[in-house]
């Protein structure tokens, strides 16, 4: 594999072209001009918005705004991800984030006073002006939530409070990315070393079982030590969570969270239901593994070590492209062709390099294009992260070339849909072209654990979270006694009787940063199923699945998630989506047990 002691090392056609964007500074620094003084128009709209007329220039005026101020901040963050130690471009970045504020500032006027219009007066405004039909649904979507709004007073006080109520997250962030002290580990050399995330990551994966108790025992220390102060910041924000359903007069904290993309409880009920019904295979999952290691028991610090050894791959980026390429060949030409398109005009930053920001992810630059960025390793998952990042890429692409800019993004809740949809076509294509009986089990196995990460992971935790809220509205204690008890039930239901328990296991809650963004994980689940079920029916050739999902793609959010999926034949207010894919699973375990 090559490294790169610095970026300049890296062939032009492996780095992404923000020239596309702006092709110098100068452009960037008139863009950013430009946003300053509509912002200063936009704010003499206070007080002044009487008509259809003009609510129809305010909001013009608004969304180009929108338009030159998404490039010169995604200009100024992709600058500094390509070398973060880069103070020129962190400058830019603190100054984008400055504009921000302003723009907020002037904006922030708006919604009180839509929300404070009474319907009839809002129906008058746009019948009398015709342009406002290209805001009409946008207008009303916002107008849906006046029921949750207070008046103006209250909302005043309540926007005062705004930057207490993220304390008990902020302050967790500071506890897990700033305070935290990891215990010691033995290095390679001998000498006692504090462990780190990145070499957690490696250890817990490692052949030797000694080291993966001893980096697992080391990387759990802390939160166990900081267990009470973690589950009084935890505490708060659930409380927080509660006290705002309530002040908004929502029925409770998770229809509060569900309220935006419109999905009922029952949806998010459902899938912990039809799991639970359906969690068999995952026991069956960590049985075939306690045999596999030839234990004679299985402990948490042996749950991801690969089941099958001395399967390295070595997959180039130019032999990954070309896989990928031919494993997404079922979704028809024009998607290959904008997936060529991605390489040959450089959306893609390839290569890792010393100050690079690390991980991946599509960043869709409306007008312009999407920008992937990658720190490629020439191994399988980084075959499965291109695969994974391409699929929000061509979403994001097919959205911005088939959307208006005001309903161009897609909501979060179908984001995985794309990505996932890639990743089991891919599977599939890599298990059709490969006759090695360890390669295979190995891909099998890959997969198997990705599942089980992004789906029954995801709904423990959404189960944890719909758990713990529920006591708080019932007005029961939140303490470290009542995390551990909700958090160890759950991890045995959901991972069976053939696993030990570690003393750690229970202050699994104790480390999750999602916890603080409440309601979120379950999205995870429910696009990775729908994924699933997509992607088994493009395979059996269901053309009319074909042609919905490609037209699901173009979409972006020009309808609600649920009902955008229903289009593509998921219906997730049903089990049926979820039992699919949880069969899907059920082959996986039943093919790697007989391999």
């Amino acid at each position: 594999m090559t490294t790169y002691t610095s970026r300049n090392e890296v062939p032009t056609n492996e780095k992404w072209n923000l020239a596309d964007i702006y092709t110098n500074i100068n452009k960037w620094e008139e863009d950013y001009r430009l946003i300053e003084e509509i912002a200063a128009k936009l704010k003499k709209f206070d007080g002044e918005i009487h008509d259809g007329h003009s609510l129809y220039q305010y909001l013009t005026q608004r969304e180009e705004l929108s338009f030159h101020f998404n490039k010169v901040y995604a200009y100024a963050m992709l600058m500094v991800d390509e070398n973060t130690r880069e103070t020129e471009a962190q400058a830019l970045l603190d100054r984008a984030k400055q504009l921000s504020v302003k723009v907020s500032a002037a904006t922030s006027f708006f919604m009180p006073y839509l929300l404070g219009l009474d319907e009839e007066t809002l129906k008058g405004f746009l019948n009398a002006e015709t342009q406002l039909d290209y805001f009409a649904e946008d207008i009303w979507e916002s107008f849906r939530y006046k029921t949750h709004v207070l008046s103006k007073e209250q909302e005043e006080l309540l926007s005062q409070l705004g930057e207490t109520l993220s304390v008990p997250g902020n302050t967790f962030g500071m506890i897990n990315n700033a305070d935290i002290k990891f215990g010691e580990i033995t290095s390679e050399n001998g000498e006692r070393v504090e462990l780190t995330r990145g070499m957690y990551a490696k250890l817990i994966e490692d052949e030797d079982r000694e080291k993966r108790r001893e980096a697992y025992k080391a990387y759990y220390q802390p939160y166990v030590q900081l267990k009470n102060s973690i589950a009084s910041t935890l505490s708060a924000a659930i409380k927080n969570n509660v006290t705002m359903a309530r002040i908004r007069n929502y029925p409770s904290a998770l229809e509060k969270a569900l309220f935006g993309d419109k999905v009922p409880k029952e949806v998010y009920e459902n899938l912990i239901q039809t799991t639970r019904n359906n969690i068999a295979p995952l026991h069956q999952y960590t049985r075939i593994r306690k045999q596999k290691l030839e234990l004679e028991e299985l402990r948490q610090y042996d749950m991801s070590v690969p089941l099958v050894s001395g399967v390295k791959q070595v997959i180039s980026y130019e032999e990954a492209y070309e896989t990928m390429c031919n494993a997404l060949a079922p979704l028809g030409e024009e998607y290959i062709n904008i997936l060529r398109e991605f390489k040959d005009s450089r959306y893609i930053d390839v290569r890792e390099t010393p100050g690079k920001r690390s991980g991946a992810y599509n960043l869709g630059v409306y007008g312009v294009h999407p920008y992937i960025l990658l720190n490629h390793q020439d191994d399988l998952d980084s075959l499965f992260t291109l695969v994974h990042e391409c699929g929000h890429g061509v979403h994001s692409r097919l959205s911005s070339l088939h959307q208006p800019q005001i309903t161009a993004r897609y909501s979060i809740f179908v984001a995985e849909v794309a990505s996932t949809v890639n990743e089991v076509l891919l599977i599939n294509y890599l298990l059709n072209n490969e006759k090695d009986p360890d390669i295979r089990q190995h891909l099998l196995n890959h997969f198997i654990d990705q599942f089980k990460g992004t789906f029954f992971t995801q709904v423990m935790f959404a189960e944890f979270e719909m758990k713990t809220h529920e006591m708080a509205e019932a007005g029961r204690p939140l303490n470290v006694e009542v995390f551990n008890q909700t958090y160890e039930n759950l991890f045995r239901d959901y991972n069976g009787d053939a696993i030990v328990f570690d003393e750690e296991v229970k202050y699994g809650w104790s480390r999750i940063p999602h916890f603080y963004r409440p309601f979120y994980v379950y999205k995870y689940a429910t696009g990775f199923a729908s994924a699933i079920h997509l992607a088994t029916k493009i395979l059996e050739g269901d053309e009319n699945t074909l042609q919905t999902y490609l037209e699901f793609l173009k979409s972006g959010s020009s309808d609600y998630p649920l009902d955008l999926l229903k289009k593509t034949g998921v219906d997730l207010t049903t089990p049926l989506p979820i039992e699919n894919s949880l069969k899907k699973f059920t082959e996986l375990v039943e093919e790697f047990s007989k391999l």
